[in-house]
């Protein structure tokens, strides 16, 4: 369901505090954290997320709002889409930004755990995957070694390697012979998916 900019930027703000702390925001710390100074405003906006099914509360308990996880469905047998979240950096890190676009995959997958970035730069032209490209990116948390993965770097960067485990630190590995590999502890690295295709428009 069509989500208000303001609405999506709550949305969001939720996510970003759970991620975050673990737990969810009450009413005030929304209106702080987004500047806005009057709560029935935040009860308003809570609300209609809560009627779309984007919220879930449990109005017996403190910090009780939920975000329930959207499920992609097909159109039609003949059309699938994924949803396209934003660029995805194959040089240095960058931040992702979400993005109301999708792409459709015409049955080429039918996983309800996969999503779409956009990739900007060479860092990985050696496996073909260059500047312009798609990846379709499988939703996961772990990876093995050698797989070519979506890492969140320092929990603000994002960045498209190839993961090496070496003791308790982590190596990006990009796909070009002129970069150096990213090595940051384990403890900074966070993976967010795994590669598992790609799409190129011509």
């Amino acid at each position: 369901m069509a989500l208000t900019k303001r609405q999506r930027e709550v949305l969001n703000f939720i996510g970003k505090f759970v991620e975050k702390n673990g737990y969810s925001p009450s009413f005030e710390e929304i209106g702080s954290g987004m500047g806005l100074s009057s709560l029935a405003t935040v009860h308003k906006h809570v609300s209609n997320l809560e009627k779309k099914g984007m919220l879930r509360r449990d109005y017996n308990r403190s910090r009780s709002i939920d975000i329930i996880p959207q499920k992609i469905k097909a159109k039609s047998p003949q059309e699938f889409e994924l949803p396209l979240l934003g660029r995805i950096a194959a040089g240095r890190p960058v931040e992702t930004f979400e993005s109301p676009e999708t792409i459709s995959l015409n049955d080429l997958t039918r996983s309800r755990d996969v999503f779409v970035l956009e990739v900007s730069g060479d860092s990985m032209q050696d496996e073909h995957i260059v500047s312009g490209d798609y990846v379709m990116v499988e939703k996961v948390k772990t990876a093995h070694n050698g797989d070519i993965v979506v890492a969140l770097v320092h929990g603000s960067d994002t960045t498209l390697k190839r993961i090496y485990i070496e003791g308790d630190q982590i190596r990006l590995q990009p796909s070009n012979a002129s970069m150096q590999p990213i090595m940051v502890p384990a403890k900074d690295v966070q993976v967010q998916g795994r590669v598992i295709g790609v799409l190129r428009k011509y």
